[in-house]
């Protein structure tokens, strides 16, 4: 068992009159709710340590880092680094770290993509509906038969009667995924034909008239692939986040020496 070293009281850190020693950070991290941010970039450091880039993938992750952030300048870099208090070895330490996360999520997630795909696709799929919400259960009844009997245009009867801000497109909505309107609407959408018109439905406080205009799949291109893999990975990072949080939670060291 190793013994723990004395307190450092050494000033780390100058603001104004105020001197900061490694003691003193923690607690100010406590106070004004950062602990989370240190936590999570300690948990990614870890994660990554072992990474390897080549000197081509370093270089390749500078450049892609001064494109990310527009800096083309060697003046926007200085400035850059003025403003984080960076160095410019600090810079290429970042690029890098930036290409081995990106490294790391794809390592470790890539292969899970596709079960995930399948498990969050009825939510990523995607609709274009119309719809007309009023508050009166009279109303919304008598515009569903105006529509549906007597041939009436859904959208000219969305702009002069439905009280949402779908009444400027003619009661359009969309395209939006399936996971963004009401539970209720989701479910009845999820369901629905193309050109199928609902009767009236209570939907928290509304009545609606809703019509399913079209059907769009998800598809698992390289842009859902980026976003999963995203999602699996934060999923993760907040799991690590909050056990480090617990396991410190009464004034134990986040990161042991040895």
């Amino acid at each position: 068992m190793t013994t723990p070293s004395p307190p450092d009281f050494s000033p780390v850190l100058h603001i104004g009159p105020q001197a900061l020693t490694a003691a003193d950070v923690l607690p100010l991290l406590r106070r004004y709710g950062l602990l989370p941010a240190l936590v999570k970039e300690l948990v990614i450091d870890q994660a990554i340590a072992a990474v390897a880039l080549t000197s081509e993938q370093a270089s390749q992750a500078v450049d892609q880092f001064l494109q990310l952030n527009q800096i083309a300048s060697p003046e926007q870099c200085q400035s850059f680094l003025a403003q984080r208090g960076l160095s410019e070895a600090d810079l290429a330490l970042l690029a890098e770290r930036t290409q081995k996360l990106r490294q790391y999520k794809l390592d470790t997630w890539g292969p899970k993509v596709e079960s995930y795909f399948l498990q969050r696709k009825s939510h990523l799929d995607r609709v274009l509906y119309s719809l007309i919400r009023t508050r009166e259960a009279g109303l919304a009844q008598e515009l569903f038969f105006r529509i549906q009997d007597d041939g009436q245009p859904f959208a000219d009867l969305a702009r002069e009667y439905s009280e949402g801000q779908e009444a400027q497109t003619g009661g359009l909505i969309g395209p939006v995924e399936l996971s963004v309107p009401h539970p209720a609407l989701s479910r009845i959408l999820a369901i629905s034909q193309p050109g199928q018109l609902w009767p009236p439905t209570r939907v928290g406080e509304w009545f609606v008239v809703v019509r399913l205009e079209k059907f769009l799949p998800a598809r698992l291109d390289d842009a859902t692939r980026q976003r999963l893999i995203d999602e699996l990975f934060n999923t993760w990072l907040q799991e690590q986040v909050q056990t480090a949080l617990q396991a410190n939670s009464h004034g134990n060291s986040l990161v042991e020496q040895e």
